[in-house]
């Protein structure tokens, strides 16, 4: 696998065909811990973003959804293809095949290798995150965040002073998010700011922290600001849930 220091900004990891626990389970995980990861169902689909993003990581299911003859096609496929020969491809499958471990670890070699899936998910992606970590998927960055489209409904609502003012939220990560605000009001670097009420489509968040800064974009001021580090584990959870579920959404109008 590339041991370069190229992936500053982390790779995308791509299951191709995942089962249903795969995808329940081991991607929801993977998600967790700030990986970005993405189900595929559409090889094809799937072989033209990699074009695009030529240094992702990609898991290819062995199962009743893509036959052998066509997995190792595909492989192939991808491999030789200049645009795409960066790509780290894998091969995982639940439950074992000595058979599938020789072809995948010495014959075929695909550079992730073969992994046999646990029937214990926790164990299964720790076994991932092992062949992640070697692939620097993370990158340097510490956290993934979602950047919200200007159609997509994410609120948020700061009280300051004896009023509570509105705004729209620009992006999003566990460790923070930044926003505007009406009226563009003057709030202090570093001020505290308590009983933030967070909108994200039907999820509803009240959290603390403090703001980092701010900046003029066009007509409107963006504030940034960072969690407490009190803030609960289950509101981080919350927010990583809502990052996977944004990025996959417009990573499907690629994949369609």
């Amino acid at each position: 696998m590339d041991q370069s220091n190229d992936h500053i900004a982390g790779r995308k990891v791509f299951f191709l065909f995942p089962s249903a626990s795969v995808r329940d389970g081991v991607i929801q995980e993977l998600a967790q811990r700030e990986y970005e990861v993405y189900a595929a169902e559409n090889k094809d689909a799937l072989r033209r973003a990699l074009r695009k993003y030529p240094d992702s990581i990609v898991f290819v299911d062995a199962n009743e959804k893509m036959p052998e003859e066509d997995r190792d096609a595909w492989i192939a496929a991808v491999s030789g293809d200049p645009d795409t020969q960066g790509v780290s491809i894998g091969v995982i499958a639940s439950g074992g095949s000595d058979e599938l471990r020789r072809k995948y670890d010495s014959d075929t070699k695909v550079a992730c290798g073969y992994t046999a899936l646990d029937p214990d998910l926790e164990k299964s992606a720790a076994a991932i995150m092992d062949i992640l970590q070697k692939g620097e998927a993370k990158g340097r960055r510490k956290h993934l965040r979602a950047v919200i489209a200007d159609e997509v409904f994410a609120s948020i609502s700061v009280p300051l002073g004896d009023a509570r003012l509105n705004g729209w939220i620009k992006d999003i990560s566990a460790a923070g998010v930044s926003f505007s605000l009406e009226g563009n009001p003057d709030i202090a670097k570093n001020a505290l700011v308590k009983d933030i009420q967070i909108g994200l489509a039907d999820l509803s968040l009240n959290v603390e922290g403090a703001l980092f800064g701010s900046r003029m974009a066009s007509r409107e001021r963006i504030y940034a600001l960072l969690f407490s580090q009190g803030t609960d584990c289950r509101t981080r959870e919350k927010i990583r849930n809502y990052i996977r579920q944004n990025l996959q959404l417009a990573m499907d109008a690629e994949l369609s």
